[in-house]
């Protein structure tokens, strides 16, 4: 378990100035926790000896090897896929099979990285018309923020996905209203873009951000309401979106149950609308 979600999971357990301790870590989280131990405990108001009890705590022999585990968080999301290769266990004539299990095991690792109450959550958040919903990714991530753009665009309006080019991404910003959504997908070798469009909207038009993330935590969870840090490891060279691309076909298929009638009668309209190309069918 990463250092950030053991410090949640202590919540309930921890001293007022255990708990001050916790939200200074986590507001700025993992940088926070590389200060030293005088500085951090300048800043928070708690001593020195509690923040090495607090440590204690989390399983750590002292604030060194707190730290030395934070550093390597950090290593570890910042990964590229030839250093992933140096760890490959995969390969042999049965491949595609080892792969397929690895990636079912991922897809149903899901359910603990998402309780069933914050899914509900999300959705609701996200099948409410009267808020504006943008949707954008980083280099690879793009393409399932397009992906779940576009059939939400056929349960309701509203919709905008932010295109690549961040000249125009003011033109979104100024948009924006507090009761808007921006939903960021961002996986390691994180895109410092999508931390600073997140802490703009945060400031600027005070916007809900819902991160989708991996669980080393993109940096943008530091302004996210709602983050859904997903498993994405398959011991290949490659991450896997196979996670978050079936968490994007549940919210959808959830999102469109909510008012049948409604998804309904947007589907049919927008059939009538569309531009056919010679292909009577498409896709969905």
């Amino acid at each position: 378990m990463e250092l950030r979600q053991q410090i949640d999971s202590l919540a309930e357990t921890l001293t007022p100035a255990e708990r001050k301790l916790a939200a200074a870590l986590l507001s700025d989280y993992p940088f926070a926790g590389l200060q030293t131990i005088q500085t951090l405990a300048e800043q928070t108001g708690v001593s020195a000896p509690s923040i090495t009890r607090f440590v204690t705590k989390l399983g750590c022999h002292g604030y060194q090897e707190f730290q030395r585990r934070l550093i390597g968080e950090l290593k570890e999301g910042h990964r590229s896929p030839v250093d992933l290769h140096e760890r490959m266990t995969g390969g042999g004539a049965d491949f595609l099979q080892s792969f397929l299990d690895l990636t079912a095991e991922a897809v149903r690792a899901v359910g603990e990285s998402l309780t069933q109450s914050q899914f509900e959550r999300i959705c609701d958040l996200v099948a409410d018309d009267k808020r504006a919903v943008y949707i954008v990714g980083g280099r690879i991530s793009d393409a399932i923020a397009q992906h779940f753009s576009r059939h939400l665009r056929q349960v309701r309006r509203n919709v905008f996905h932010l295109p690549p080019d961040t000249e125009i991404w003011p033109e979104y910003i100024l948009r924006m209203r507090s009761r808007d959504l921006l939903i960021i997908f961002d996986f390691r070798r994180y895109q410092q873009r999508l931390v600073e469009l997140a802490s703009k909207v945060r400031q600027s038009a005070g916007t809900s951000v819902i991160l989708v993330t991996d669980k080393w935590m993109s940096p943008a969870a530091a302004y996210a309401a709602e983050v859904i840090a997903l498993p994405t490891e398959n011991r290949t060279a490659w991450d896997s979106y196979a996670g978050a691309l079936a968490i994007v076909d549940a919210m959808v298929a959830s999102i469109s149950e909510r008012d049948w009638d409604a998804t309904r009668d947007r589907i049919k309209a927008w059939d009538a609308v569309r531009f056919e190309r010679g292909d009577k069918s498409g896709d969905t």
